[in-house]
């Protein structure tokens, strides 16, 4: 029920607006200054926040899960890593500022950052993510407001204040980044609409997305997940059971990339169960997932206490024996449909576990879970036929497929040549506009100064032709993102 307006809330609205304006008019003058560095000035900032941040990757870690208490401190140390030092290795050969010129096309491009970035950050793993929107803001000479979730505000804002003091010493202008250390919804809400913020980087619940959404701004959401994961007849099952264990496993399945629900052919499910067992999988019996659905979902919808949990924990919460090495439960289910619980993003070690005949019903019954949620964003199979997994990628709503791989390394970025990131875009299908994971690439756009094709008039520029990553304009990553 909304609050009723009266003159107290209004002052209070006008202290919030007020507020928000001088921060957003602070990054807009740090916007201002940033923009006389060049590349190798840029470069050398975020180099430096970067590596303030990866030497207290461990400690932010275990600051996280003592504040939160979700998830794994030394799978948290891992995603601080990428968030950092790994960010900017990744990206340090891209052009992201300046100038370039395409002699062959007779253009000439110029970088323009967005501008001001507000970024929202979510209470599971708030300090990677708030680590990785600010070091993508400074790659592209962008000033950040950053906005912590209230449940993880101490290690956030302290992760965050670490990165701002090593940027200001290695020349970033005063005010680039800054960050709410008392939040409310009231000064968020006030900060979204105001008009000078460029871009909302929004990561967390429906309701902030929707207010994001709502706030006028333009606005790259990273929705939730849902991972279908399929294992047909075909599949190497001592590598699938390992893979599946260890990514769910991993920070106590906090991430969205995690898988969700497993799916497997009737005629290698209890190889596979067997497998499981020995990775640390204990297999419910029916009784058990009753408990289990009444102690995940009591009224409905996730239970938060719950988030990031281990399996001994929720095991122990639910009324179910488990050997104290249990790392995943397996819960079966019978039909993917939206009113069976299981079917839904479980942020905890929990794995909703069905049959299927063959492959082909395997597939359906993975779409049948991105109707019920995660459309968009992930979804892995394994399987040695080509043609199924073929068929799989192209049958589900799903961006990022991961054949034979742990799905939530694999997704961020972490263990495969691909780019790392932990704000997952879910595109047209998760109701957002970015289809891929967030880089620093997508918080600057190129001016395009295209001369006459007439042989007569010539390219009057010749500065940096293209990124030292790419042999010709066509190939720049830059120009392709």
């Amino acid at each position: 029920m909304s609050e009723p307006i009266t003159s107290e809330t209004g002052a209070r609205a006008s202290s919030y607006a007020g507020r928000a304006r001088m921060m957003v008019e602070r990054a807009r003058w740090a916007v201002g200054a940033f923009s006389r560095l060049d590349q190798e000035q840029t470069l050398r900032i975020a180099h430096a926040a970067a590596e303030a941040g990866f030497a207290r990757a461990r400690y932010y870690g275990e600051e996280e899960l003592h504040e939160t208490g979700f998830g794994v401190a030394a799978h948290k140390q891992v995603q601080n890593e990428l968030s950092t030092r790994g960010v900017v290795q990744y990206y340090s050969d891209d052009l992201l500022v300046g100038t370039r010129s395409n002699p062959a096309g007779k253009s000439v491009s110029v970088a323009r950052p967005a501008g001001v970035v507000l970024a929202l950050i979510p209470s599971t793993n708030p300090v990677s993510i708030a680590l990785f929107k600010v070091i993508c803001a400074l790659m592209t000479r962008n000033a950040i407001i950053v906005s912590p979730h209230p449940s993880a505000i101490s290690c956030a804002v302290s992760a965050v204040r670490l990165l701002a003091s090593a940027a200001i010493r290695a020349g970033a202008p005063d005010g680039a980044i800054q960050v709410l250390d008392e939040p409310s919804w009231g000064l968020n809400e006030a900060i979204m609409r105001d008009p000078g913020v460029d871009v909302i980087l929004a990561t967390g619940g429906a309701s902030l997305l929707q207010a994001a959404y709502r706030s006028g701004n333009p606005t790259i959401g990273a929705g939730p997940g849902n991972v279908p994961v399929l294992v047909d007849s075909t599949a190497d099952l001592a590598r699938s059971a390992k893979r599946i264990a260890e990514s769910k496993a991993f920070d106590n399945s906090l991430l969205s990339a995690s898988e969700s629900v497993l799916i497997v052919e009737d005629a290698i499910a209890e190889r596979l169960l067997e497998r499981l067992k020995s990775e640390g999988g204990h297999l419910c019996t029916a009784a058990d997932a009753v408990r289990l659905r009444q102690c995940l979902f009591p009224a409905g919808a996730f239970e938060k206490a719950a988030t990031g949990k281990s399996a001994a924990w929720i095991a122990e919460r639910a009324g179910i024996r488990v050997k104290p090495d249990t790392k995943v439960l397996l819960a079966p289910f019978d039909l993917a449909v939206p009113e069976e619980p299981l079917c839904h993003e479980k942020l905890c070690a929990v794995l909703g576990f069905c049959r299927v005949r063959d492959a082909e019903a395997g597939i359906d019954v993975a779409r049948a879970v991105l109707r019920c949620a995660g459309g968009g964003h992930s979804a892995a199979i394994h399987s040695r036929d080509p043609a199924t997994i073929m068929a799989f990628a192209s049958a589900l709503k799903a961006l990022r497929i991961v054949a034979n791989g742990p799905c939530v390394t694999q997704v961020a970025g972490s263990n495969v040549v691909g780019a790392p990131s932990v704000v997952i875009a879910t595109g047209f299908c998760g109701h957002g506009v970015l289809g891929q994971s967030l880089g620093p690439h997508h918080l600057v756009h190129w001016s395009r100064i295209a001369y006459s094709d007439d042989t007569a008039e010539s390219l009057g520029y010749h500065g940096e032709p293209v990124c030292t990553r790419a042999r010709s304009a066509s190939q720049c990553f830059c120009q392709r993102a």
